[in-house]
């Protein structure tokens, strides 16, 4: 039961952090794609990487932090359903370019994002390592 709970609350700030960043305008910007949920799972991407990478790398002993943070808090901040009903909101519109834009730039930059997250935490696992070995 304390997993749940533990979730629900990583689920809890995920959303407010997910509903402030959806609501911001950007008073320039006047295209099709929707950039803010573009910025989120873009940000989810590299956060849910790098974040995984440290907790199972240092922190393997605390499964419920693990389940807050990855499966509540980021699996709330971004969504696969509403990336699906904005490409087609996008594409039933006849903005196919800009769909099929939308798409690729999500698919490889989340990618691309997800594996700069991976070597980041390995980089600062690598050093702080380091600095330990250093102090002993």
């Amino acid at each position: 039961m304390k997993k749940y709970i533990y979730i629900c609350a990583g689920g809890f700030l995920g959303t407010i952090l997910r509903y402030f960043i959806e609501s911001l305008k950007f008073h320039s910007y006047t295209g099709v794609i929707p950039i803010n949920t573009l910025f989120i799972n873009l940000t989810g991407s590299f956060l849910l990487a790098f974040i995984t990478t440290i907790l199972m790398d240092k922190l393997s002993r605390s499964s419920n932090i693990q389940l807050m943070i990855c499966t509540g808090l980021i699996g709330a901040y971004t969504t696969f359903s509403t990336i699906c009903k904005e490409i087609w909101s996008i594409f039933s519109k006849g903005y196919y370019l800009q769909a099929i834009s939308y798409t690729l730039m999500s698919l490889m930059f989340g990618l691309v994002l997800s594996a700069v997250g991976v070597i980041c935490a390995r980089q600062i696992i690598k050093r702080i390592s380091f600095r330990r070995e250093l102090i002993k």
